[in-house]
């Protein structure tokens, strides 16, 4: 996944007349690269041995699954970017189905917590792959102080990018979709490589082995639920909407091609991997990363292995600066609408960027880096990445949810052009499937940590929101106190 654009500001509102249109640049085949880069990324390159680890040799199927559910919700979202075309994803269709001040903002505020959550799992993963491109293996195991710094540090580059100002290009974007996905070709062809050597044990992909007592569906839904970190990004092409050419065409087709694509390539890899690697080796977060393992078990007589965590890292880093982008400018965006603390709002007059704002999610996920980082250390095993990826993976399965629910609800909403219309039952099956993965019986024990996680992000919003509503009743009153005033102390007011 490689997260959020920075376009997601937020406004849940239509431009209105004499505003300036966003330019449409995008055809049909940049979108279509725009939407692979945005999936692929951190997921897939850093929790292939966490999904395994939850089954199994049969690490494809929770990808599969996975891939069926949020093609089902793809569907939701093109019925609604093609019948609102405009930039503004989620928050826009919760507020025009259910008008719900509150609900609006909570999934406002949710979406900006899994860019967050999101971010925070690409900068651990980032330290993951720098020990392994330094061959540090043994003297940072997981946990260890060296990757807390190193992903808090990595961290604060982003929060300096950030704040420098970075516009997200499309010629930008196809370069970085192109290496993240020559790593994962490159895995792909080692094992068709390994394949010819004699090397690759294709019957442990059929292997179900889930380390908890659960049965094998549920072991599979909490594996599931972790794989389906990998697949979200989907969402966010919505937000280039109002910069595609002929939206209502061209997004249904690239939208459903770009996720068979990435759904396509991850089962791929996955099937390589376990067929390469022992499963016990791929899910230990102390080994090198899962990729990395592959890329070395498959073809040992070539220095891939030495060349893989770098890629690995230049895909995760990207996944990075596109959360906190996206996050910092929603935040400020709920704040210009005054349901957030105006203070958040703040633009610096010199690099006109939402310094506040970067701040603030930049401590979030300092506070979550460190709490993770150290709960991993303290617990032995537990693993930082798959902890947060499965947050940001929950966070999202509830906005889905409710983006499901909304495609339902706007049927009654008529608009004067044509759009694309999904089957009825696939927002039904949608809403329930996502509504399931979200769940608690959807995830292991281990995985219980998440809901910690997010339930902590969501009373910091709703804390802001209650204050900045007392904050603007209180000036309301005052405002109105004092006009009362005024008009008392006029001689030629009426008194009563």
């Amino acid at each position: 996944m490689s997260g959020h654009t920075a376009g997601d500001t937020g406004v849940i509102d239509a431009p209105g007349e004499g505003q300036h249109e966003l330019k449409r640049v995008m055809g049909p085949r940049l979108l279509l690269l725009f939407i692979v880069g945005d999936i692929l990324g951190t997921g897939v390159y850093a929790l292939t041995g966490s999904v395994a680890g939850e089954v199994g040799g049969a690490a494809w199927a929770p990808f599969l699954v996975a891939f069926t559910v949020a093609t089902i919700t793809a569907f939701s979202y093109l019925e609604l970017v093609t019948k609102y075309p405009q930039a503004a994803g989620a928050a826009l269709y919760t507020h025009k189905a259910f008008g719900i001040h509150f609900l609006t903002f909570l999934v406002c505020f949710t979406v900006m917590c899994s860019g967050i959550t999101s971010a925070s799992t690409a900068s651990n993963a980032f330290a993951g792959f720098l020990r392994d491109g330094l061959g540090m293996k043994e003297d940072w195991p997981a946990g260890s102080t060296p990757i807390l710094l190193i992903a808090l540090g990595f961290m604060a580059l982003v929060a300096a990018i950030n704040f420098r100002g970075v516009g997200e290009s499309v010629k930008a974007n196809v370069v970085l979709t192109l290496v993240e996905l020559s790593g994962l070709l490159l895995v792909i062809f080692i094992g068709l490589y390994a394949v010819t050597q004699g090397k690759a044990d294709f019957s442990q992909t059929v292997v179900f082995d889930s380390p908890s007592d659960k049965s094998t569906f549920f072991a599979i839904t909490a594996a599931t639920s972790l794989a389906f970190f990998a697949m979200v990004g989907f969402e966010d092409s919505v937000n280039m909407a109002e910069e595609t050419h002929e939206p209502e065409k061209n997004f249904p087709k690239m939208m459903l091609t770009g996720l068979g694509i990435t759904g396509l390539i991850y089962v791929l890899v996955s099937i390589t991997a376990v067929a390469l690697v022992p499963v016990g080796k791929l899910a230990d977060p102390n080994e090198a990363s899962a990729l990395t393992q592959v890329v070395a078990a498959g073809a040992p007589n070539f220095p891939f292995d030495k060349v893989f965590p770098f890629i690995g890292m230049f895909a995760v880093a990207n996944s990075a600066l596109i959360n906190m982008l996206m996050a910092s400018r929603l935040l400020y965006g709920m704040a210009k609408q005054e349901v957030l603390p105006p203070v958040l709002g703040r633009v610096h007059p010199g690099r006109r960027t939402p310094w506040v704002s970067i701040l603030f999610t930049t401590a979030i996920a300092f506070g979550l880096i460190i709490y993770v980082v150290r709960a991993n250390a303290s617990k032995d095993g537990a693993n930082t990445v798959s902890l947060l990826g499965g947050t940001t993976a929950l966070l999202l399965l509830c906005v889905f949810t409710i983006v499901n629910i909304a495609v339902l609800v706007l049927r009654r909403d008529g608009v004067s052009h044509k759009h694309f219309i999904a089957p009825s039952i696939l927002p039904i099956v949608g809403a329930i499937a996502c509504a399931f993965l979200a769940g608690p019986w959807a995830r292991s024990e281990a995985q219980q940590e998440q809901y910690k996680i997010a339930g902590g992000l969501l009373a910091v919003g709703v804390v802001l929101w209650a204050l900045t509503w007392l904050a603007n009743r209180f000036f309301f009153a005052k405002k109105t106190y004092m006009r009362d005033v005024e008009e008392l102390g006029d001689p030629d007011h009426e008194h009563h």
